[in-house]
């Protein structure tokens, strides 16, 4: 028996036992003629204590040990004389009678800590290391707990589990693929699922009315903190149900994950916002309600022909930060050269000062007089100490977007974004379709197979930009948790969707003539949703990316540094691939 209990465990009621541990060595100390040893597993931290004066040997072979030393030892429970109330084990120790050292170590790159010396590269080099630091550790600990209670939710719904092929069709809409060639149909590939829709519409077509997967997913895009090549969803169908009833249903069960994970008690009934009213307040589609600073719009009190960069702008709006009329002039040219970065793009930044004493200035004021500063503010709801930040702009939507970033960027400034506060809401009516500008045609603003409102299924032939989808996204502190969608189950509706988003007849069956034949067979209406459980863990564990809950994720450039992938292929792998790889640069 390697161990009799774990480094966690042992309380002051086991004194005067003789027991067995085993993990590795945190650190060691010497005082006098008594070396003390900190023996961690995944459990906890036990002090181990040797006494030279009761057998020489046995200190002196503690005295070798090294950080990370992986050993087992024997001893008895011993009340400690001086307790670490920081620690659950800190009454007691082990006056140890026995070591075997199990296996040695090299010095660790960083300390297994949980403020470690490491930065992010080289702990995800070594993260078999990194996943030893309990901070990551209960990390790892948090996913696991979840994806028990979603289980048992879903379960208790009479949701079954089922499991979707990895290997599949690639889809010509969405995120690009990983493709995977295939040796046995040479000059034929596989993809890597994004998600896995059409299956689990088609397991709707085949009687399973409530299906549930927690699912690996692929897409081929750049990286950002909640974003990985590979993530995992918690997805889901249900047949016979409107958005009402998932919406619902998907509430209760993050109502309960909250409650278990966090001790945190959601509302009875969450907020439902439109997609064009969280555009009009807050310029985002997943908007942060952790705090206020909604936008105000100005056009009618500032386009009065004193100043050409507002009276040509389609949209004039602004945020109120309180309490912020005494930042300096480095402070706003900060934020000026932040809205003016090409991740935010805007041309400038306005702004008007409420000082305390009741005096405003303004980087306009040269254009306008106090009455229309007042009005300003007053429309501002702004009060001595505020100051309001103004954006302009010929397109209102993308002006939103960059006073959205602008808003954001304050709620950091101003230490707005508690992590221990949540505040959840669905985003409901997204438009079906979006303009791409690298397409020049129209897509569909999640899938092809969302259904369109009913109300405006007579739109989608001469106004499909106006079409509204029935589509609901779940978002919390201003990240989106999970979305889905009701589904078309009619043929005829789905091709005329096909048609609207240019596939030719040829092109959609090539594609997804497996779906479409089979709603031929009786589909039933049915809808979805998927929550993105990397994200749902980032934020109960109060994560800024999800890489931390991710036991080993890839780097900023996509990489396992860990691994080494992705590496190159021996050419006999590529023979049998019937491939042939060429290196050239992009530009060439």
């Amino acid at each position: 028996m390697y161990r009799t209990n774990t480094c966690g465990e042992l309380r002051l009621s086991d004194a005067g036992k003789h027991v067995t541990l085993a993990g590795w060595v945190q650190r060691t100390r010497k005082m006098g003629g008594m070396t003390f040893v900190d023996l961690r597993d995944r459990y906890g931290i036990t002090q181990l204590v040797f006494n030279e004066s009761v057998n020489k040997d046995l200190c002196e072979k503690a005295n070798k040990l090294g950080r990370e030393f992986c050993i087992q030892i024997k001893g008895v429970v011993n009340e400690r004389q001086s307790k670490n109330a920081n620690m659950p084990t800190g009454d007691i120790e082990i006056i140890v009678d026995s070591l075997n050292v199990l296996s040695t170590s090299d010095t660790p790159p960083f300390t297994i800590e949980d403020n470690t010396d490491g930065g992010d590269e080289l702990r995800m080099k070594y993260r078999y290391l990194d996943l030893r630091r309990p901070s990551v550790r209960k990390n790892i600990e948090l996913r696991h707990k979840m994806c028990i209670l979603v289980r048992n939710f879903l379960d208790k719904q009479n949701f079954i589990e089922v499991e979707t092929p990895i290997l599949i069709g690639s889809t010509p809409e969405g995120a690009r693929d990983f493709v995977v060639p295939s040796r046995m149909n040479p000059g034929q590939f596989y993809a890597l699922p994004q998600s896995p829709q059409t299956l689990k519409q088609l397991l709707m077509i085949s009687g399973f009315d409530r299906y549930f997967q927690i699912a690996k997913c692929f897409r081929d895009e750049d990286l950002r903190a909640d974003r990985q090549p590979e993530f995992t969803q918690i997805d889901c169908e249900m047949s016979f149900v409107d958005q009402e009833d998932v919406i619902e249903l998907f509430e209760d069960m993050a109502r309960h994950l909250f409650k278990e994970l966090r001790g945190v008690e959601l509302p009875a009934k969450l907020q439902q916002m439109t997609w064009h009213e969280a555009m009009r307040r807050f310029g985002s589609d997943k908007p942060d309600l952790r705090f206020g600073m909604e936008f105000v719009e100005f056009m009618d009190v500032l386009k009065t022909g004193a100043f050409k960069v507002f009276d040509e702008a389609e949209y004039i709006g602004g945020i109120c930060c309180p309490g912020c009329a005494n930042y300096t002039r480095k402070q706003l040219d900060q934020l000026t050269e932040f809205v003016k970065r090409p991740q935010v793009g805007a041309k400038g930044l306005v702004y008007i000062k409420y000082n305390e004493d009741g005096s405003i200035k303004s980087s306009v004021d040269k254009f306008y007089d106090a009455d229309v500063l007042k009005k300003v503010l007053e429309k501002a709801e702004a009060k001595p100490g505020d100051l309001v930040l103004i954006l302009s702009g010929d397109n209102a939507n993308k002006t939103r977007v960059q006073l959205c970033s602008l808003r954001l960027e304050m709620g950091d400034r101003l230490g707005l974004k508690d992590k221990n506060k949540f505040e959840c809401l669905w985003i409901i009516d997204f438009p079906l379709f979006e303009w791409s500008d690298e397409e020049q045609r129209l897509m569909a603003t999640h899938h092809p197979f969302t259904m369109p409102n009913p109300d405006d299924i007579p739109l989608l032939d001469e106004h499909p930009e106006k079409v509204r989808a029935k589509a609901y996204d779940f978002v919390c502190n201003g990240i989106e948790v999970g979305g889905g969608s009701i589904r078309i189950h009619d043929s005829h509706l789905q091709e005329k969707m096909f048609n609207i988003l240019g596939f030719t007849e040829e092109q959609a069956m090539a594609q997804f003539g497996f779906l479409i034949n089979a709603f031929k067979f009786g589909a039933p209406p049915h809808a979805g949703l998927a929550f993105g459980l990397d994200r749902f863990v980032s934020i109960m564990a109060g994560l800024d990316s999800i890489r931390d809950c991710i036991a080993f994720p890839k780097n900023n450039s996509g990489r396992d540094v860990m691994l080494d992938a992705p590496g190159e292929l021996a050419q006999k792998q590529l023979d049998e691939l019937n491939l042939k790889v060429d290196l050239r640069q992009k530009n060439d």
